[in-house]
């Protein structure tokens, strides 16, 4: 009897062990995933404001060009 009651609860142990590995394996696994649309996110922020950037230095340069040829 005592044999089985040992092993139960070092059943019971490892059962809950496993469960416990699993849930933190989930829970890293969703705040990965999490993660790589903040970073999509702030890779098109980037991307959009580089742009931007671009299209106002052209158009500050292409308007002082034309202002030196006001008379």
């Amino acid at each position: 009897m005592e044999g089985t009651h040992e092993r139960n609860l070092m059943n019971q142990l490892l059962t809950f062990l496993l469960a416990l590995s699993l849930r933190l394996d989930v829970r890293r696994l969703r705040r990965d995933e999490r993660g790589s649309v903040t970073t999509e996110h702030v890779l098109w922020a980037v991307a959009v404001i580089a742009i931007v950037g671009i299209v106002v230095a052209a158009v500050k340069a292409y308007v002082t060009s034309q202002a030196g040829n006001i008379k």
